[in-house]
Parts: C-alpha cells; structure tokens; sequence
C-alpha cells in the first residue's frame, strides 16, 4: 500500500500482512528485512472485533507507525474485513489505535500525541544535520529539530551516517511552512535501518503539539518534504492527535515462507 498518498507510486509504501496468529518474531523480521520498506504490518485478529497490530522496520520493532497503520487500515476497509466506517480498533505497544473513514473516503486515526520536550541538542547532532538549529526537542521515540525555513528543510543533506550515532530512533527536522502548508518535515531513521522515510506518520505525533504550541492552531495541514512527499492534515486533541490521509493499493499477493 502507499500511505499519506495522492495515488500510486507517491507518500510512503508499507507492506500489510493480514494473518491467522503472528508467527515468531524472528521470521517477521526477517520478512521486514526482505519488503525493504521502512515499515511491514502485521495484523492478527482478536477475539473481539479488534485487532493486534505490530510494525517492524528492516531493522528493528517499533513503538508506533502512522504510515503502516494507515495502510492496515485501508486493507481491512478495501476487502471488506471491516464493514462501512468501521471503526477499525488496532492493540498495539502504544495502546488501542483506533481508525475511522471520513465523509471523503480518507481515513483518520487517532493517536497518542508524544510531545517534544525541548532541550538541547545532543553532541554530534549539528555537525550531522550541517544546518543552523533554532530550537529542539525529544520524546520517548525520536528527536526533533527545528530549522529556520521551509527551504532549509527541503535542502537540508545530513550526514546519515553520523545521524545513525545519535541516540534516537529518528530525526525529526521541521519548519514553519511557507505557502500552503502550516509546517513542512523530513524524517531520518538511519539507526532502524531508514535512510529517510517518505511520510512519517508517528512523527506527526510530536509535530502537531510543537506546531499548536507555537501557532495556537488546532487543526493544521502538514507536508513531509521528502522525494516521494506526502500530506498529512493534523488535529490536537489534548492527549491525542488526529492524523488524516489517504491510501491507495498498489499490490498484492502471497509470501511462501
């Protein structure tokens, strides 16, 4: 599936595995390693209506995806697994994810929001961005950095292999945005094996609270600056973010493992 996309071949690709019980940790993330893409989903259903969900990178379990949990959804929804609006209800390490369709066809989930706690920036993180930090932050996940302009992030050529040394799942780098968009990003996950990832879901998870804190906007539409890029419109709600876009199919088939 490509997720946070406007069709195919755009936004960011996640493979989606729907399946009886989860196989060992081992061979999903051998699977992982062999899709290549930032993220492969696995989902299990529950005994209720819901469903366990987990998400590997080439590398590594992770925490939380947006992306990948976008696409799982979208899944459910298209073959009919999850009947009209749904909701679909997601068991994860972050907590229950729950997923609905919107009056346009698009999907909002709604996430835990994981703020920023700013701070300084750790040693070695300057050199490796090779830009001028005006502010950053940190959460359970990943550091976020922000930078002067739209520009200065659409430019930005950091060092991935010295961002892979940086103690932090992944780098988020943001700014204010200069046309349509209220905040664009980009997202370097070397240290769990993603160079940089095409739209990062749980990313906007710190990013929608860093930009209501400095715009007392609550409704914000973003833009991930990456090659493929992708959009995403954001919603804070206290402790929860919403994030809303779309998904479109663009494969599918067996894995004989």
């Amino acid at each position: 599936m490509d997720a946070f996309a406007s069709g195919p071949f755009t936004g960011n690709p996640a493979a989606v595995f729907v399946l009886d019980g989860f196989p060992e940790d081992r061979l999903m993330q051998s699977v992982a390693l062999e899709m290549n893409l930032s993220e492969s989903a696995f989902v299990v259903r529950g005994e209720d209506s819901g469903f366990d969900l987990r998400w590997f990178t080439p590398l590594a379990e992770v925490d939380l995806c947006g992306h990948a949990t976008l696409a799982a959804a979208h899944v459910l929804f298209e073959t009919g697994v999850v009947a009209g609006d749904g909701p679909a209800r997601f068991r994860t390490r972050s907590g229950e994810l729950v997923v609905r369709r919107t009056g346009d066809g698009r999907l909002s989930m709604d996430f835990p929001a994981e703020p920023a706690v700013a701070g300084s920036p750790p040693s070695g993180l300057v050199d490796a961005l090779g830009a001028p930090i005006v502010a950053c932050g940190a959460n359970r996940m990943d550091l976020l950095v922000e930078l002067g302009s739209e520009a200065d992030v659409r430019s930005l050529r950091p060092d991935l292999g010295a961002l892979s040394r940086i103690d932090a799942r992944g780098i988020i780098v943001t700014a204010a945005g200069s046309g349509a968009f209220d905040f664009v990003s980009r997202f370097f996950g070397p240290r769990v094996g993603v160079p940089e990832d095409p739209v990062t879901g749980s990313a906007h998870c710190a990013l929608a609270p860093w930009w209501h804190a400095k715009t007392g906007r609550e409704r914000m539409t973003a833009w991930q600056a990456s090659a493929r890029g992708g959009r995403v419109d954001v919603v804070c709600r206290g402790d929860r973010v919403e994030l809303v876009g779309s998904a479109v199919t663009v494969s599918e088939g067996r894995m004989l493992v």
